[in-house]
């Protein structure tokens, strides 16, 4: 059954530039990383020479203003999918840069939390597709659905968005990342262990049954709130971000005085760390290193943060 694509577009103030001849070496964008983390590049610099190298970078060189916008650099259009038109999840938005002239997107399912819908994440959707990406923030089949299920139904809408639905000429479907809220965050560990291929993981203020992940090789941004009462980060968020292999990119980033509902309403700091960490692994984009490396220090808005700096 062919899906509905009602689509509706977002200006913003500036057009995305065309794309260009690129290529870059792994073992280039290590060292780049590198330097980044021990201050030897500019923002700028890195701007100019990532667009010459990285066949996946995406937009200009980032700033703290550009990531902590509302909107990025990207207008998004959007395509809404009926749960009639798919089967393994139960529907949702896509989220899309309107603009072709980049060439394709890395691409990130987002799954709702216990009892939640996509309408409770969903302002992270345009947000993070403004910056770069094709974004599916989704249903699942029941809003009971418990984290093994809801990371399968990541995964399920991952592969609808790369092999079915209208925008998966837009999307590169070697770079693709799992996003989810509290069973969904569970979720997203769930699918990152299914599928460890995928190139970022961000769990937000996650629950699990399951405290131990060391079978993931995804690398992983588990993002807990301080005075959650639901996952308490004791029990749920620490534990998984410990439990992760020592050799992985991995960080934790605990949220100052915030509860577990914190991912349901916008909030800056979810926004900030999940585009530098999607555009780092993601895209390869060493320009977000910068976000990453060395860690942010606890503050107004960070209780807590670890990381394995610097990123390999």
């Amino acid at each position: 059954m062919q899906q509905p694509s009602n689509e509706t577009q977002t200006i913003t103030a500036t057009t995305p530039p065309p794309g260009g001849n690129r290529t870059r070496t792994r073992l280039l964008r290590a060292g780049l990383a590198a330097l980044l983390a021990a201050g030897g590049l500019m923002t700028a610099q890195t701007g100019s020479a990532g667009a010459a190298d990285n066949p996946y970078e995406r937009g200009p060189a980032p700033t703290v203003s550009s990531i902590e916008a509302s909107r990025g650099h990207y207008s998004v259009s959007e395509a809404r999918v009926s749960s009639l038109s798919v089967s393994g999840f139960g529907g949702g938005t896509i989220y899309y840069p309107t603009s072709t002239s980049d060439g394709t997107f890395g691409a990130v399912a987002i799954s709702p939390g216990y009892t939640g819908t996509q309408s409770s994440i969903s302002w992270l959707g345009p947000r993070l597709a403004s910056q770069g990406f094709v974004v599916f923030t989704i249903d699942t089949l029941s809003t009971v659905d418990q984290p093994a299920s809801r990371g399968r139904q990541l995964l399920a809408a991952l592969d609808y968005l790369t092999q079915r639905s209208t925008v998966r000429t837009r999307i590169d479907a070697s770079r693709l990342a799992v996003v989810g809220h509290s069973m969904g965050g569970g979720g997203t560990l769930e699918a990152a262990k299914s599928r460890p291929e995928l190139q970022a993981a961000v769990p937000l203020t996650p629950w699990n049954l399951d405290k131990t992940w060391p079978e993931i090789r995804t690398p992983t941004l588990v993002i807990g709130a301080e005075n959650d009462s639901v996952a308490g980060v004791s029990s749920h968020a620490i534990p998984f971000y410990n439990s992760l292999p020592s050799s992985l990119d991995k960080a934790y980033l605990e949220l100052n005085n915030a509860s577990h509902f914190a991912p349901n309403s916008s909030n800056t700091t979810i926004a900030q760390y999940s585009i530098s960490w999607l555009k780092r692994f993601v895209d390869d984009d060493v320009r977000y290193e910068q976000f990453l490396c060395p860690a942010p220090r606890a503050g107004t808005t960070i209780s807590d943060y670890r990381d394995t700096c610097p990123h390999s």
